[in-house]
């Protein structure tokens, strides 16, 4: 009589990560139950969730918003400090190139607007917003320190992106301004170029009176500082108050693009739409001014 030797039961089959099927995965997540490998697992409230859940629940969660419509983002302000990097770089290479060479290619003069005379290089009017003056330090100081404060109570109220969008059509408002309210280049006289952050802060002094009014604060201490910082354009030689003036006013009007924009799911659209609107009619002020000449 032979015996046989009994069968083994088949073992349980092991589970596997569905996106490493050579890796054994005894987690489960806890939100749809599939094995997961340590690589794919992201700690929750309760258990561990797969990368997949993760993903769903942050494609499907509406991004928090701030009060304009921004992206809300907590931190410090990136873009104000990427925007004073930006012109702290510069400073120091205006320093370290010879023959004055970021000066003589990212200033800006009235020359430069029109093509009349043989020079038309209009992005100038941008790039002098991110140059300051080497023979006077406090003017990179004060205007990067007047960018640091309102850059942290305007940047999270807008956004980073609307922000950014007030800051440079304002820098491009003030070279506007300098443009309508100064004598038209002469051939044979001396070039008389701008730098300075000056237009585009003045544009954050028009913004945050806006915002101000639009949420029902005391705008009298902004009406107070704009006003000396104003007086100091006329009083101090050498400063471009045309530009001062012309940040204020398209400052301001971006604001109030953004501010009062109708509410409801198109709103960025609304919002986009008035700041295109502010850029072209300074486009057109500028065509203007150079035809007229």
């Amino acid at each position: 009589m032979s015996y046989g030797i009994p069968a083994a039961e088949p073992s349980a089959q092991i589970p596997v990560c569905p996106r490493h099927p050579d890796r054994p995965s005894y987690v489960r997540c806890q939100r749809c139950g599939r094995p997961a490998c340590p690589e794919c697992q992201r700690a929750a409230a309760v258990g561990f969730q797969c990368i997949d859940c993760v993903n769903e629940t942050k494609r499907t969660t509406p991004a928090a918003k701030t009060v304009y419509g921004g992206t809300a983002v907590a931190g410090r302000p990136l873009v104000t400090f990427g925007i004073i990097a930006v012109c702290a770089l510069l400073y120091v290479l205006q320093w370290l190139i010879p023959n004055d060479g970021i000066y003589q290619n990212l200033a800006f003069a009235s020359v430069y607007a029109s093509p009349e005379f043989g020079v038309f290089e209009p992005w100038r009017m941008l790039t002098s917003a991110f140059l300051h003056s080497q023979g006077f330090i406090l003017h990179i100081v004060l205007n990067m320190y007047t960018l640091w404060i309102f850059g942290q109570a305007l940047e999270p109220l807008l956004g980073r992106i609307r922000f950014l969008a007030v800051y440079l059509i304002s820098a491009f408002g003030g070279s506007v301004g300098f443009l309508l309210l100064t004598s038209t280049y002469v051939p044979g006289q001396p070039l008389t170029g701008v730098v300075g952050a000056s237009g585009a802060i003045f544009g954050l002094f028009g913004a945050m009176l806006v915002v101000q009014r639009h949420r029902g604060g005391d705008t009298r201490q902004l009406w107070v500082l704009i006003a000396i910082n104003g007086a100091i354009g006329f009083i101090v030689p050498q400063i471009a108050w045309q530009a001062h003036l012309g940040g204020l006013v398209t400052g301001a009007a971006c604001a109030a693009a953004i501010a009062y924009a109708p509410h409801g799911a198109r709103r960025g659209l609304w919002q986009a739409a008035g700041l295109i609107l502010v850029l072209a009619l300074l486009v057109a002020a500028t065509w203007f001014r150079m035809a007229s000449t």
